[in-house]
């Protein structure tokens, strides 16, 4: 999710930073896919009992949430949701079961944008049913990113309040879709809570470091079906109107809360996996995601047993601002790599990898961010080299470094550690590829210093030693280093740093860059084409997406619109059906002023939500001197797009919210 160098304002850069995310996403690109068994459900089940603890002293140091977790924390959440889609609403009560450490201090819980309208507290566990009374509570000053701290007083026994709010239509972390957005003929809902969004739609403990397990009921209009990160438990069966029944028994950070209401359908597609789409898209949805359990079973081989029960992904509209969102249970991706080929389902990997880095070891701030997006994009690898080989995955490697050498050829000194001297920035500025892919370096450089023999016990370890926690980069270098310590490093490696890695700018001597022979190729068939030395038809003979995609990184910036005309015409790259391709492609004909692509931009930029393809395509618009055309664009696209991608594009754009008038989305 690398930010423009451009663009680093306080109030877009950080999401800016999110384009290349799927969680939101790693940066990078695509890869085609496999097959294997895997373990019992009953084996996995039992190695999901949770084991949660709370660091406290890191949860009451994260400048980005009002929650006090050293003085009283909410250990279990259970809420009851109404969605209301004529009002672009839900109408909530939540039940927070608290465990208190200093018997004098309130609950702080963070808000942003809620209306609440009643706080009770209730009396201690163990009763049958608990007396409520009326708490007393109050709202603090609101601050434009974090929102409001709702403040519960809190008598002596109280261990239980409860909350009834309604959010806003306007909530950061909801998306509401009228029909004409979905492939049916239904509205459509989702949430994305990462980074500190959660708190737009629940009262919560919005910090990465604070865990709860989670019970949810949704009611719904008829046909309509609710998705939520969490064991899909059914109808109530003593309710009236439709009312779905969800249950996590692990606890979870905020960020992880997700729900999602449309007119969905489940297919299984192995004994632990299943797809969620609207009805028109779950064939191709299935077909794409058929090798969904060989992916489980591939990472369990080496870091240990899935924790979650059940693994499905939800294939989101295409406003979907992200790759994909690692929500536990249910992984909540974009349509986009719905390629037809299975080539671009890395980015499955990759929310499937977060299971173990991530959601169930979790950066203890967005500070440490790096902790959950570095191993991951490891593990993603792993994940392709285990089912498509060697090869595949070093070009998987060799995109990402690219990426990111581009990425620290702009970005200052100071944010290209992996661990940020400066504390509480912008959440969202966090995400880079120098959390990605700098941080999955550093995995692949201790990798080859020492071996996977040695290596990939020391990673499992971190996983099962803290399960279900919130852990720091110094957490991490106490325990990594303190096991490769005692280690010794293959013959003729020395020790890698983890302080220059991890405290330093730039990529250390020592980095294990990668390269991919496949890419030699292409490499050489672009100098001669360029060189006009090779026929255009000639280019692309035995290419994938990601060959392509490494082609069209290569091209200069001052390709002549002829050249690209000649590329149009022998491969159709306008027609491409591949939307990782085709972004790039519109990336480079948009730069250049290609009319070739323009009404397929245009179907492209009104049509897809996703901030790595949108942003690189409306830079190239501008940066080729075409503003009036890109803001026209904009003006047309923008009431479709997420809040958060609005908020990442309009800075770019140089679009004034406040100054526009009202849009409606399409329907």
């Amino acid at each position: 999710m690398p930010p423009s160098p451009a663009l680093r304002s306080p109030s877009a850069a950080g999401l800016l930073a999110l384009l290349l995310s799927a969680c939101p996403q790693p940066p990078g690109a695509s890869s085609p896919r496999p097959s294997a068994p895997a373990p019992s459900a009953d084996k996995a089940a039992e190695a999901a009992t949770p084991t949660e603890t709370i660091d406290l002293e890191a949860s009451a140091r994260d400048p980005l949430s009002y929650a006090r977790a050293d003085e009283v924390v909410v250990r279990e959440l259970d809420l009851d949701l109404e969605v209301l889609f004529e009002r672009r609403e839900i109408v909530g009560r939540a039940t927070y079961l608290i465990e208190r450490h200093d018997p004098a201090a309130p609950l702080r819980l963070d808000t942003r944008d809620l209306t609440v309208e009643s706080v009770s507290i209730g009396t201690p566990r163990g009763e049958r049913a608990p007396r409520w009374a009326s708490a007393g509570y109050r709202l603090g000053a609101a601050h434009p990113e974090l929102g409001a701290p709702l403040i519960v007083d809190l008598p002596e026994g109280v261990d239980r309040v409860e909350i009834r709010w309604r959010t806003s239509p306007d909530a950061s972390g909801l998306h509401w879709l009228s029909p004409a957005q979905t492939r049916g003929d239904a509205p459509f809902l989702y949430s994305q809570s990462q980074a500190i969004h959660a708190r737009s739609w629940i009262p919560c403990q919005d910090s990465p470091a604070i865990r709860a397990t989670v019970r949810a009921t949704v009611t719904v209009d008829r046909p309509l079906r609710p998705v939520m990160a969490a064991v899909d438990r059914g109808l109530d069966p003593t309710s009236e109107t439709p009312r779905y029944r969800f249950a996590l028994d692990q606890a979870i950070p905020a960020y992880l809360l997700a729900i999602a209401v449309g007119d969905l359908e489940r297919r299984e597609l192995g004994p632990r996996t299943a797809v969620w789409a609207e009805p028109a898209t779950l064939p191709a949805a299935a077909d794409e995601l058929a090798e969904l359990e060989a992916m489980l079973a591939a990472i369990e081989a080496t870091f240990g047993p899935y924790r979650w029960g059940r693994y499905e992904v939800l294939i989101l509209p295409p406003s979907f601002p992200f790759g994909g969102m690692e929500n536990p249970v249910v992984t909540f991706a974009t349509p986009t790599i719905l390629a037809g080929d299975r080539s671009l389902v890395a980015l499955i990997a990759h929310e499937l990898a977060h299971s173990w880095s991530g959601n169930l070891v979790t950066n203890a701030s967005w500070d440490d961010l790096w902790l959950n997006e570095g191993p991951t994009t490891y593990l993603e690898r792993r994940i392709i080299e285990a089912l498509y080989g060697r090869e595949r995955a070093a070009m998987e490697w060799t995109l990402g470094a690219q990426l990111l050498r581009a990425e620290l050829e702009h970005m200052p000194a100071s944010e290209q550690a992996l661990r940020p001297a400066r504390r509480g920035r912008d959440p969202e500025a966090v995400f880079s590829d120098v959390a990605y892919e700098k941080g999955a370096l550093l995995l692949r450089t201790l990798e080859g210093a020492y071996g996977r023999e040695t290596f990939d016990p020391v990673l499992r370890a971190w996983f099962d030693e803290h399960a279900f926690t919130g852990q720091t980069t110094a957490a991490f270098v106490d325990f990594v280093g303190a096991r490769l310590d005692a280690a010794t490093p293959l013959p003729g490696r020395e020790r890698p740093s983890l302080d220059a890695w991890i405290y330093g700018p730039g990529l250390p001597n020592d980095a294990a860059l990668p390269t991919a022979g496949g890419f030699a190729t292409v490499e050489a068939a672009t100098a001669a084409w360029l060189a006009g030395e090779r026929d255009t038809a000639a280019l692309g003979e035995g290419w994938g997406p990601l060959h392509w995609l490494h082609f069209l990184g290569r091209l200069p910036e001052d390709i002549p619109a002829e050249r690209l005309a000649e590329l149009d015409s022998q491969h159709r790259l306008t027609a491409t059906t591949n939307l990782e391709v085709l972004a790039a492609w519109l990336e480079v004909a948009a730069r250049r002023g290609y009319a070739g692509v323009d009404a397929r931009l245009r179907v492209f930029l009104t049509t897809f939500g996703r901030l790595k393809y949108l942003a690189p395509i409306y830079r190239a618009l501008l940066s080729a001197e075409n503003d009036g055309r890109a803001r026209a664009l904009y003006n047309e696209a923008r009431p479709t797009y997420h809040p958060i991608a609005r908020a990442a594009l309009d800075s770019l754009v140089g679009f004034d919210p406040a100054a526009a008038q009202p849009a409606s989305p399409p329907g």
